[in-house]
């Protein structure tokens, strides 16, 4: 690609994300050598692809980075990527339904572990980190203006082999909590609609049994960290800004909404902030602004301040 070419696909790249053009300088100082390592760990590997996972809090950047490696992958590396999102698997809107009648009500609401489909998300992902032969692969698209899973009809197309495959999710990675830990509700919302800890607890099982063994597939784990939960209802509010208000767009929520919706992610969030930090390959330590502050490699004792 072309230099023209490149720095319009970036800009483009840019107005779907809503950010300004000073993202670029900080993604060509912070993200062009992780690109550098990543494909150096696929050349390793003999031609198989590589699975990466992306995990940080809500609105923490993990999308924009997500296409930003890509994009950076196929243009200085050459290397065919894809991205899948978690949030593209939840459960469709009538499954969720389902779960909430029979399980519990909190699990209407889409987002933790227990509302994603992982049998779909397993059998994509295999069919993607298959080396060889040319295939055809349907990549599920979650539309959350309408909070549903879009029709198959409507989900993109992809002929394989790839390279490499980035997976994206606010949950990814986290494990499960210890018993002890469940007991006490962290915020009004499990004090009020889980004060047996029936949600909670079904959520950390869905993590031990459904999670983990996807979880082991990953070969190189990323982390944007963000501060404290804190900053994650003004994060999540600019993301809800972002989705283009429709007839059908139920799933399109206002400040009270969202307050309420991120406590269903809090316990889980503050584990991950807590627990995660040592087990990842490339750590990015983030301000409240989502500005990168430092950038470590814990499994490997590297640091690197701003």
């Amino acid at each position: 690609m072309n230099a023209p070419d490149r720095q319009q696909a970036l800009k483009k790249m840019l107005a779907r994300h809503g950010l300004p053009d000073a993202y670029l300088e900080t993604a060509h100082h912070w993200f062009d050598p992780l690109a550098k390592q990543l494909a150096g760990q696929y050349r390793k590997q003999a031609g198989r692809p590589l699975l990466i996972g992306i995990n940080g809090s809500q609105g923490s950047g993990k999308s924009t980075l997500s296409e930003y490696l890509r994009l950076t992958l196929q243009w200085d590396w050459n290397l065919r990527a894809v991205v899948l999102s978690l949030d593209d698997v939840y459960h469709t809107k009538s499954r969720r339904a389902l779960l909430a009648r029979q399980i519990h009500p909190l699990l209407a609401t889409r987002g933790v572990p227990g509302t994603h489909d992982m049998e779909l998300a397993e059998a994509t992902l295999q069919k993607l980190l298959q080396p060889g032969a040319a295939a055809e692969v349907r990549i599920p698209r979650f539309d959350k203006a309408t909070d549903d899973r879009k029709p198959e009809a409507e989900w993109d197309t992809l002929i394989t082999p790839v390279d490499v495959v980035i997976l994206e999710g606010w949950c990814l990675g986290i494990p499960p909590q210890q018993e002890a830990d469940l007991l006490q509700p962290v915020n009004e919302l499990e004090a009020r609609e889980d004060p047996q800890g029936i949600w909670r607890r079904y959520v950390n099982q869905a993590i031990e049994c459904d999670y983990l063994p996807l979880y082991r597939q990953v070969q190189q784990w990323l982390m944007l960290r963000a501060p404290s939960f804190d900053c994650v209802f003004n994060w999540r509010m600019e993301q809800e800004n972002k989705l283009v208000p429709t007839a059908n767009s139920q799933g399109v929520m206002d400040a009270g909404q969202v307050a309420r919706f991120i406590q269903h992610f809090q316990r889980l969030t503050e584990h991950g902030l807590q627990v995660l930090p040592p087990l990842v390959h490339h750590l990015f330590q983030l301000d409240s602004r989502r500005e990168i502050t430092a950038y470590s490699q814990p499994l490997a004792g590297v640091t690197q301040s701003r």
